[in-house]
């Protein structure tokens, strides 16, 4: 079992697969707290309850496949959220169109543009999730980079490890979060 986050400034989207990885759902839409942290406690409850072995988080990159402001925002949310469920490991996958594939799938479904606010995040969570189910039973290899939890607390706001590379860890040596790799 999986669960999928697709973060917002507003809202979180979360989904969750089946057991064996075939089939993404839509699970809910949380409203973010950064005061509270409400929704990232909501979050850890919810990896417990379905015993999740992994948390797939959404990073938002640009066509080029480099990482904006989103992204950095995503990065900080991942790691507050893999704190609060480790032992689970927490992947940045790439979203790259998922709020547009969300969005046109909900208009052709026959929801309106402003009915879609509530529910966008969830189903652009069933959509890059079930991007990342369907590429890892293609290739065999897990997409995106799991978060290495191991950083120490000083190096933590930075998301870096001491001598400034990447808190993610990779084989493969590509960008971080961008395309598809597995993690040691």
């Amino acid at each position: 079992m999986r669960v999928a986050v697709d973060v917002g400034s507003v809202r979180v989207g979360v989904a969750a697969c089946d057991p064996d990885g075939y089939v993404a759902s839509p699970v809910g839409t949380l409203a973010r707290d950064e005061k509270s942290r409400s929704d990232l406690r909501e979050l850890a409850r919810e990896v417990s309850e379905r015993a999740a072995v992994e948390v797939l988080v959404g990073l938002p990159l640009s066509m080029n496949g480099s990482e904006g402001r989103a992204a950095a925002l995503v990065r900080t949310y991942a790691e507050q959220l893999a704190a609060m469920v480790a032992p689970v490991p927490v992947r940045l996958v790439d979203e790259r169109l998922s709020t547009v594939g969300a969005h046109r799938s909900l208009h052709e479904s026959g929801r309106k543009g402003r009915k879609h606010r509530s529910v966008v995040d969830q189903v652009a969570a069933v959509w890059f999730l079930q991007g990342a189910l369907d590429a890892e039973r293609t290739s065999g290899r897990a997409p995106g980079r799991v978060l290495d939890t191991a950083v120490p607390d000083d190096d933590a706001d930075r998301g870096a490890r001491p001598g400034g590379t990447d808190a993610t860890r990779t084989d493969d040596g590509g960008v971080p979060g961008a395309g598809e790799g597995t993690s040691t």
